[in-house]
């Protein structure tokens, strides 16, 4: 410290007053760099995380109410689920889906079905049969399309569900 303050000693005013101006510009840079750039990073960024947050906040709230609807609906018997699966299949799959049961399951056979129509009839199949897959064994195949000649991702393979009991 006293080689310091004999350094400073011998330092004539201009000099004293260029090495002060010196420090203080290097510690507000070194205030600007710690504490202040860092805050107004934040602050930047606070209002695009916030809407995600808003967007993500209505989603589980959406998610939320359709839980306790499908919570509150009437059980199916076991017919009514039979008929609206049979139905779900026939409309949304058509020829590219094989349903068989055998008293408590039943088994989906793909053939070809492009992804768009397999998940609107696996909502379907929860929404309006109340069955969800206990096993699924897909695979994924390409399937060209007859009219534009584009290729698009369809799946092959068995699906087995669980139906209400008897």
């Amino acid at each position: 410290m006293n080689a310091i303050k004999t350094w400073w000693a011998a330092l004539g005013a201009r000099e004293q007053r260029l090495v002060s101006i010196a420090v203080a510009l290097v510690g507000i840079a070194l205030i600007w760099f710690v504490a202040i750039a860092p805050a107004l990073q934040t602050l930047r960024k606070a209002t695009a995380q916030h809407a995600a947050a808003d967007t993500q906040l209505e989603a589980m709230r959406s998610q939320a109410k359709q839980a306790v609807a499908l919570r509150e609906q009437r059980a199916l018997s076991y017919d009514e689920a039979l008929r609206n699966l049979e139905s779900s299949v026939k409309q949304t799959l058509g020829s590219a889906a094989t349903l068989t049961v055998n008293d408590s399951r039943a088994s989906l056979t793909l053939r070809g079905a492009s992804a768009d129509a397999l998940a609107t009839w696996l909502s379907q199949a929860r929404i309006n049969a109340r069955v969800v897959p206990a096993e699924a064994r897909l695979q994924r195949s390409t399937a060209s399309g007859t009219q534009t000649g584009v290729v698009s991702a369809a799946w092959d393979g068995t699906m087995v569900l669980n139906m209400p009991a008897r």
